[in-house]
């Protein structure tokens, strides 16, 4: 059987990821492709203890956030049993996974806040056994209107949500292609309606399924 296809939608919080993962899932399954659609964090053990930390629930002794360090060893630990315990059995299952972010947002959103020059090769390097993904789709979106999707959406602000934070995140993600050189990228203007999106996602998603099966 051959392996299904490992596609991965990233952007700042409000550029439209979990949208299209969605839109994504629609379109295999009106082809009867099977679609598995997951998120990172994950629905694991490590991924929902993440979570807590995101939602501001889960601080140190005196209120203090995790170090970024910290943050980023437990993205990894996350993204490998995620890796083991979901990804992996679904694609050698020739099921295609649609992703909702991946090693790029640890590499930007925890460098983007260390105090360490070399804080992206360290976390590059404890995610050097993550599964390459086939293709990734980067949703650029000005900050000004992401923050505006952010006030509409249900549920409260996250750690990451600060503004000022979320411009420099812009930057990092304009350099996602010195980052990680060997990433398959695909940058999308992410200010679009949501069909014009995904359809653009799509026609790369066809070209991919065009040249066959991964090995």
């Amino acid at each position: 059987m051959s392996r299904g296809h490992l596609i991965v939608f990233e952007g700042i919080d409000g550029a439209g990821t979990t949208t299209q993962v969605e839109e994504m899932r629609k379109r295999f399954l009106g082809l009867g492709l099977p679609v598995h659609t997951t998120a990172q964090p994950s629905r694991g053990p490590i991924g929902m203890l993440i979570r807590q930390v995101l939602a501001g629930r889960l601080v140190l002794r005196g209120s203090k956030p995790l170090s970024w360090a910290t943050m980023s060893l437990l993205f990894a630990a996350d993204r490998q049993d995620h890796q083991e315990a979901e990804i992996g059995p679904n694609l050698r299952d020739g099921v295609n996974v649609v992703c909702d972010r991946y090693v790029p947002s640890s590499v930007i959103y925890q460098s983007a806040t260390a105090d360490w020059d070399e804080a992206a090769e360290w976390i590059l390097e404890l995610n050097r056994h993550i599964r390459q993904p086939d293709i990734l789709f980067y949703l650029e979106v000005d900050p000004k209107e992401a923050a505006r999707r952010r006030e509409r959406r249900s549920g409260g602000a996250e750690i990451f949500d600060d503004p000022r934070l979320q411009a420099l995140l812009v930057e990092q993600y304009d350099q996602l292609g010195e980052l990680m050189p060997d990433l398959p990228v695909v940058t999308i203007d992410g200010s679009r309606a949501v069909d014009e999106i995904a359809g653009e996602a799509w026609k790369h998603v066809e070209e991919l399924r065009a040249k066959g099966a991964p090995a």
